[in-house]
């Protein structure tokens, strides 16, 4: 299976979870983990799974407006956050909106403060609404990381991207399985 993960990423926390899926993803297979601006030229066409993940910004998914915030926080953090390298340039939603229609196999993931989805809002939802937009097939529900109210990564998150990852890619592995029958 030819798999990557595109992330958005402003802290790290979506980074460190786009790498632990593609963890989970990878035993037997070719995944590539990429940053939104690194996968602008991406040919989602040759592969068989697209995982795209991003920050939950003010219940949805980043705009250029919500990713302004982001160096100031740092700022104001005392050294306890930093820039990730990828957060300067495009989002997921601008990417998503780059695409034509494409036929694979995808799934989405999220970083969102912890608390009730309902409250806090989910970006996972809608990059997966984005992605059937333009023709991906989602093989697995909208899948929340979570991370505390300074942006720090939750315990055990890692540890469940990667069981999530494994779990994607035996579902899509059963499906292609079945498709071959």
């Amino acid at each position: 299976m030819r798999a990557v993960v595109v992330y958005e990423s402003m802290f790290g926390n979506t980074h460190a979870i786009a790498q632990a899926v593609a963890e989970g993803l990878e035993p037997g297979n070719d995944v590539q983990v990429l940053s939104v601006r690194d996968a602008l030229q991406l040919r989602i066409e040759d592969l068989d799974l697209v995982v795209v993940g991003g920050p939950t910004h003010v219940r949805g998914m980043s705009r250029q407006s919500t990713r302004r915030g982001a160096p100031e926080m740092v700022r104001k953090s005392d050294g306890a956050l930093m820039m990730d390298p990828g957060a300067n340039g495009p989002g997921v939603r601008e990417w998503l909106a780059s695409l034509g229609r494409v036929t694979a196999k995808a799934a989405a993931f999220d970083t969102r403060i912890k608390g009730p989805g309902v409250v806090m809002g989910r970006a996972s939802r809608g990059i997966a609404r984005g992605m059937r937009g333009h023709g991906l097939q989602l093989v697995a529900k909208p899948e929340s990381f979570l991370v505390d109210a300074k942006s720090r990564m939750m315990e055990g998150e890692l540890d469940r991207a990667r069981s999530w990852g494994a779990r994607l890619a035996r579902e899509l592995s059963a499906e292609q399985r079945r498709s071959a029958a």
